[in-house]
């Protein structure tokens, strides 16, 4: 008779745990880390956005101002077709979400805000435009690939 046993005892088995705890190991030190080196590129592209968004807003909240000065001084300096547009502009402004970035129709209000200013200034017959967006997604993904 051929005696078996009892204890059914697999010589490769302890190696195959050994395998199986280190890539567990691995797994979780791997997610770790990568969960906080996420957050931290996370923190650095939204800190860059979000100073871009500021600076171009700053910029049409800065040639309102002087458009708004201007017609307070002299009702007449423009057309009520191009005061229209300046109110229409700063209403835009306002209605921008700062303190809610994740609102979804700040792209759209960002969109209409350069289109209200675009009109403002052909009304004018002036050449004025913010210079410190990028103009191509492609410059955006070299910055992206910088951080």
């Amino acid at each position: 008779m051929d005696q078996k046993p009892k204890d059914d005892f697999d010589f490769l088995e302890p190696s195959v745990l050994l395998d199986e705890t280190h890539y567990q190991t691995g797994f979780k030190n791997g997610y770790s880390e990568g969960l906080v080196s996420g957050k931290e590129e996370g923190r650095q592209v939204g800190l860059k956005n979000g100073f871009q968004v500021g600076e171009e807003l700053g910029f049409y909240q800065g040639c309102l101002d002087v458009w708004t000065s201007l017609v307070s001084i002299d009702q007449d300096a423009f057309s009520a077709r191009v005061r229209k547009n300046i109110e229409q502009l700063a209403a835009l402004l306002r209605s921008y979400p700062l303190s809610n970035p994740e609102d979804e129709q700040v792209q759209d209000i960002m969109e209409k805000i350069r289109l209200k200013f675009r009109v403002i200034t052909a009304s004018l017959g002036t050449k004025l435009e913010y210079q410190g967006r990028p103009t191509s997604s492609k410059q955006d993904v070299e910055d992206l690939s910088l951080v």
